[in-house]
């Protein structure tokens, strides 16, 4: 690494580092402000407060890192151009677009930091915060229990089965009381199943005491019996724990109720979206769920994007005040946030595209930086 690069670099993490740092400060003070009065009712000690706040790091980093970036960016760049030093170093023969580079670098390092946050931690934080949130709080004895979904009902419409179950554990994929599990047959017959239990081991679901039935297509017919079992494996049934999980979560946001409210809008990963659309090929809401898939492909190159704005922004010559790329930053990020949103609620809506929607921000702010910086003189 060349000796420009490494002081041009210097330059910018160290305002980065302050800039993350005081908004996750103000963040967490905010929150402590506006939420200790029920953090205290739950009777959280000192250290599960830090828990609580540290499960919750890797979705604050997911929306502030990006403004951090160009706040210190412009910072940055603005201070370099007061002093000269961009004037002197490309008068010294280095392009604007080699000088920067080391900023590309840090822009795409930031933005596959974001895609593994968003991949890894940030889906299940709101849930573990809770968990932490109701440590102290006794567990009501009249509910299926932590991590457990009573009278669960979903459907695959790759396969053409119903499911039906009493108790549903997410963590262990077990199943108590299954059934009916209904296998449609189209205009022949379908096959009920019923258990009292249900796991899938080596990638096959396994049920112990099984009733299974063929029931005729008309309405008015009585089910057939053909078997009773103590244990009953099912290696035609593909779902896979991790595509009922993201069954339950991706259906409890399609709810007419939640999509009124506005309130349960769950950190999907592509991978649950992806799992969902291999069950449902035509789902419903499909504007919504494809906008959602192509918003989190969009998002982390949010860093990127902010890189090209930044330069010819921070760049132009002339003394003036860092204070300016303080405001510019502002206006930026919140001219890109609108815009986001806006694009996002009318792919939701089917106005536009999925995948315009998704990346339209993206592409016009990265353009409009790519625009700008070759006429940055």
């Amino acid at each position: 690494m060349r000796l420009l690069d490494r002081y041009l670099l210097r330059e910018l993490m160290i305002p980065l580092f302050y800039c993350l740092s005081g908004f996750l400060l103000l963040w967490v003070v905010a929150d402590l402000i506006n939420d200790l009065g029920s953090l205290q009712e739950h009777k959280l000690k000192a250290g599960d407060i830090v828990l609580y706040y540290l499960v919750q790091t890797p979705g604050f980093l997911v929306l502030g890192l990006p403004i951090a970036l160009l706040l210190a960016l412009l910072y940055a760049l603005t201070n370099h151009s007061r002093h000269n030093e961009l004037t002197a170093i490309r008068a010294a023969g280095v392009s604007l677009w080699r000088l920067a580079l080391p900023y590309f670098g840090v822009g795409f390092v930031a933005s596959f930091l974001l895609l593994a946050l968003n991949e890894t931690f940030v889906p299940g934080s709101a849930v573990r915060a809770e968990q932490i949130k109701n440590l102290h709080v006794p567990q009501a004895t009249d509910g299926p229990g932590r991590g457990k979904v009573a009278n669960l009902v979903f459907s695959n419409a790759r396969d053409n089965r119903d499911w039906h179950i009493g108790v549903y554990d997410l963590q262990t994929g077990e199943m108590i009381k299954p059934g009916p599990v209904i296998s449609n047959g189209g205009s022949g017959p379908s096959r009920w199943l019923y258990a009292d239990r249900g796991v899938r081991r080596n990638g096959v679901w396994t049920f112990y005491n099984a009733r299974e039935y063929s029931v005729p297509a008309q309405s008015n017919a009585f089910p057939v019996p053909l078997l009773v079992t103590n244990v009953l494996a099912k290696p035609d049934f593909s779902e896979t724990p991790e595509e009922i999980r993201s069954e339950i979560k991706i259906s409890a946001m399609l709810n007419p109720a939640a999509l009124r409210s506005r309130t349960k809008n769950p950190d999907l990963p592509l991978l649950e979206i992806l799992q969902y659309l291999r069950l449902h090929p035509k789902p419903m809401q499909a504007s919504l769920l494809y906008t959602k898939l192509q918003g989190r492909l969009a998002t982390p190159w949010t860093c990127l994007v902010v890189v090209l704005i930044a330069i010819p922004f921070g760049a132009a010559s002339g003394r003036r005040n860092v204070f300016v790329g303080v405001a510019s930053s502002i206006l930026i990020f919140f001219a890109y946030y609108v815009l986001q949103q806006v694009c996002l609620a009318l792919g939701a809506g089917g106005s536009l595209p999925p995948w315009v929607a998704g990346w339209f921000p993206n592409l016009a702010f990265g353009l409009t930086g790519l625009w700008l910086t070759t006429r940055v003189r």
